[in-house]
């Protein structure tokens, strides 16, 4: 198997791995930010040992260096989780993850802020996505439910888009640092978060259910995000950023499959709007 095709093939596997989290996160019966410290822990502890058996300690004279910056997105990747798997609680996967994948709209629109031009395009892009926003949130014709879900969705992916441009940011440190650094501190934030906030006494977790948060963070988070940055680090800029729509496609499918979730006309219509809006702005940028 050549370079070329084996970074495609982590690429396509971190996607579908990321297609899959929602329907996971459906039948774990813990809060959102519980599940987003689990994962954070796990996550962080099975890079470290992945690290420590390719012999790649972290660089924590690199880290020092950028802890400022690390310590805001460790906070907004905490936040972030907790915004989406809330997001699902109220919403369908679906629609969760369609509002979600506005985020590299919000990277576009805040563009200027790294130097970048934002054309006529761009914004028309930019206005049809979010009018499919509107479409799958459920204002036109749906429910208050629906759009609660919708609206933590959106904020979740203001969160991405905040990291997405933190992260270009960064200076000097390797994709396997910055993961295990933002993971890592996002874990103690959150972990502060839950303790004032959540009564550990009320919580039940079955073998089953223990099983689904182990795979959250070990698989959703530690071998994808692993598989995520090599083969970012190899596949050029704009293949990388085609291969993304596996994760939303993925989703909305296993959602019908597996859960069973509803979709309207209506949503049916934004989401071809969401993903064909930020498809074609990036072929047309590319």
């Amino acid at each position: 198997m050549t370079n070329s095709v084996k970074s495609r093939t982590m690429m396509i596997c971190a996607m579908l791995i990321f297609g899959t989290i929602g329907v996971f996160v459906k039948y774990i019966p813990l809060p959102s930010s519980v599940i987003a410290l689990a994962r954070s822990v796990i996550g962080t502890l099975f890079l470290l040992l992945v690290s420590c058996v390719r012999k790649k300690a972290p660089s924590f004279v690199v880290i020092r260096k950028n802890l400022w910056r690390l310590l805001i997105l460790g906070i907004f990747l905490g936040a972030n989780w907790i915004l989406l798997f809330e997001s699902y609680r109220y919403t369908t996967v679906a629609i969760a993850t369609l509002c979600y994948y506005l985020a590299p709209v919000f990277v576009v629109l805040a563009s200027p802020i790294l130097g970048e031009r934002l054309t006529a395009k761009k914004l028309i892009f930019s206005a049809i996505a979010l009018l499919g926003m509107v479409l799958v949130s459920g204002v036109i014709g749906g429910g208050e439910i629906s759009v609660t879900g919708a609206l933590l969705g959106v904020a979740a992916a203001l969160l991405y888009a905040a990291i997405i441009l933190l992260n270009k940011k960064l200076t000097d440190i390797s994709a396997n640092d910055v993961t295990i650094a933002q993971l890592g501190i996002s874990a103690v934030v959150v972990g502060i978060y839950v303790l004032l906030t959540e009564d550990f006494s009320q919580m039940n977790l079955a073998f089953g259910e223990g099983v689904l948060l182990a795979v959250v963070g070990v698989v959703h988070t530690g071998v994808a995000y692993a598989l995520y940055f090599a083969a970012v680090k190899a596949l050029p800029a704009q293949t990388s950023a085609l291969f993304a729509y596996i994760d939303p496609v993925c989703a909305i499918i296993l959602s019908a499959l597996f859960l069973a979730e509803p979709m309207t006309v209506t949503t049916a219509i934004g989401a071809v709007l969401i993903l064909g809006s930020t498809l074609a702005s990036e072929i047309f940028n590319k």
